[in-house]
């Protein structure tokens, strides 16, 4: 008995302290400076307009505002991060434009690339030789490349899979390459170099050295170049060649709404892990799912479209003008010397992922894929005589965008460092494709006839309208209304230019 009046007399005193608790001002418990931090007014004035809330419940105006602005931010970062697929869809569709479709079809530059084609930032330089497999429709695939290539294989993601040539396992020499499609599993036969690419559709860049002559460089590829499914290894279908050279046509992605339809084209096509799934539910999220139809509505398009154009405005400002912090210091040509001379890689590094090896660097990724094509290690490293290497000037000695209604200077010290040769050419702001002007190939460099030399062996380059008086050789024309950019590459640089002891002068405005 006594045991139970016990219990009876705890339960009502702990009753009483549990309603005295319940009684007591909230403040006893919770301080206001923590309430006030986690607590939603009803009223909050944002960069999107005022958000209204009843007592921490969105009232349905705000709720669909937030929604307008959250599907706007993902489009946006959908745009940076799906640039990549996008860009290399744009190669193959220029390719298949032009009649290139098959795998034993391949576009070639047999006349050099000129300002027709939209392209970004080829030179005038280089035979360019662009094959496009399609494992998915052929299986694995040979291709036998021809001696003193240069160039890799890129998956649908334009991400670096293998190189040709001499990074490459055929050292320069030319060798049968198999390329395997996703989750192969048959046999492997032998005598073969194997590529395991992550998608079905293969992008090869190769480059052919002219320096036996552009006619030499052509026979050795049409004579040796072969591209076939394994399958038909004992049938081959008969090369055909495409030529790109004076013709107009496109490889570049789209900057508006139909962007998201070629994105969504790519990941149809290519197999579900080819993107990690970070990335595959932030394409979700905007309606482009595998499996999927992309089928967005009125609201929907509206939002993509206003997206896009923001994502394109970011694309350009990070090329344009990258930031101090983190970015700009891994692109500097000359680090802490305020110019304009930029790299094509942030520190030298094709896979973007930061100092760390680990950390994403997105905005990296975006500066090469917006104005460059191609992802290979060996474009990146310099290597005295060898290959080329380059600067990009996107802006004058005053941080402000190149004009073409004006006219500018750009001194090269004497004795530019290349074994080979040097050249500047000039692109367009709006294609990142060489500048379309009186002058097919917009180049002037150590190959140009007539290049007027200053008495101490230094040259001045002008860029402008018209040409100032005695330096129309040492001229590039620009455009009025039209904004333009440049590149000064060195064909088997040397130590001067890799150890940044030559530097040409900033863009000067002369009036």
């Amino acid at each position: 008995m006594n045991k139970t009046r016990f219990r009876v007399g705890l339960y009502v005193v702990a009753t009483f302290v549990i309603v005295y608790l319940m009684c007591l001002p909230i403040e006893a418990q919770v301080s206001k400076e923590i309430l006030d931090s986690i607590a939603t007014p009803d009223k909050v004035e944002t960069s999107i307009g005022t958000l209204q809330f009843l007592d921490g419940a969105p009232l349905p105006q705000t709720a669909e505002r937030v929604y307008d602005y959250l599907d706007t931010m993902r489009a946006v970062d959908a745009f940076l991060k799906g640039m990549p697929g996008a860009s290399l869809q744009g190669l193959i569709k220029g390719a298949h434009s032009l009649g290139a479709v098959e795998c034993n079809q391949v576009l070639i530059f047999d006349k050099l690339m000129d300002s027709q084609s939209l392209f970004l930032t080829g030179n005038t330089s280089t035979v360019y030789v662009l094959p496009n497999l399609d494992l998915k429709r052929d299986g694995p695939t040979v291709l036998e490349a021809p001696a003193g290539m240069l160039g890799a294989f890129n998956d649908a993601w334009f991400r670096y899979v293998q190189d040709v040539g001499p990074a490459g396992p055929d050292k320069g020499k030319g060798g049968k390459y198999l390329v395997l499609p996703p989750g192969y599993q048959g046999t492997v036969p032998a005598g073969y170099f194997v590529v395991k690419p992550r998608t079905y559709d293969v992008w090869v860049f190769m480059r052919a050295s002219i320096a036996k002559g552009l006619d030499a460089a052509i026979k050795n590829v049409k004579e040796n170049l072969r591209i076939y499914p394994l399958k038909r290894k004992d049938n081959l279908p008969k090369m055909e060649f495409f030529s790109g050279s004076g013709k107009a046509f496109n490889t570049i992605h789209a900057n508006d709404y139909s962007f998201y339809e070629h994105l969504n084209e790519v990941i149809q096509k290519e197999p579900l892990d080819m993107l990690d799934p970070e990335t595959r539910g932030l394409f979700a999220s905007i309606g482009i799912e595998k499996g999927k139809p992309f089928a967005p509505d009125a609201r929907m398009k509206k939002i993509l479209s206003d997206a896009v154009a923001i994502a394109n405005a970011a694309a350009r400002s990070i090329v344009w003008y990258p930031r101090v912090e983190g970015t700009m210091k891994g692109i500097e040509v000359y680090p802490g010397a305020n110019s304009a001379w930029m790299m094509g890689w942030v520190d030298k590094n094709v896979f973007f992922n930061g100092p760390d090896g680990m950390t994403m660097n997105s905005d990296a990724r975006v500066m090469f894929h917006y104005p460059y094509t191609a992802v290979t290690p060996a474009m990146a490293v310099s290597v005295p005589g060898i290959g080329s290497d380059y600067g990009i000037a996107y802006v004058d000695s005053n941080k402000q965008p190149l004009d073409g209604s004006k006219t500018y200077r750009l001194q090269l010290p004497p004795n530019p460092p290349a074994k080979d040769f040097w050249a500047l050419t000039m692109y367009d702001n709006q294609t990142r494709s060489q500048l379309q002007t009186v002058q097919r190939f917009p180049t002037v460099g150590s190959q140009t006839e007539g290049l007027r030399q200053n008495a101490d062996g230094s040259y001045d380059i002008y860029f402008g309208p018209k040409p100032p008086q005695g330096y129309e050789n040492n001229w590039l024309a620009t455009v009025p209304g039209k904004g333009w950019f440049v590149a000064l590459r060195m064909y088997g640089p040397l130590e001067p230019w890799i150890e940044k002891t030559w530097r040409p002068s900033e863009i000067e405005l002369v009036e």
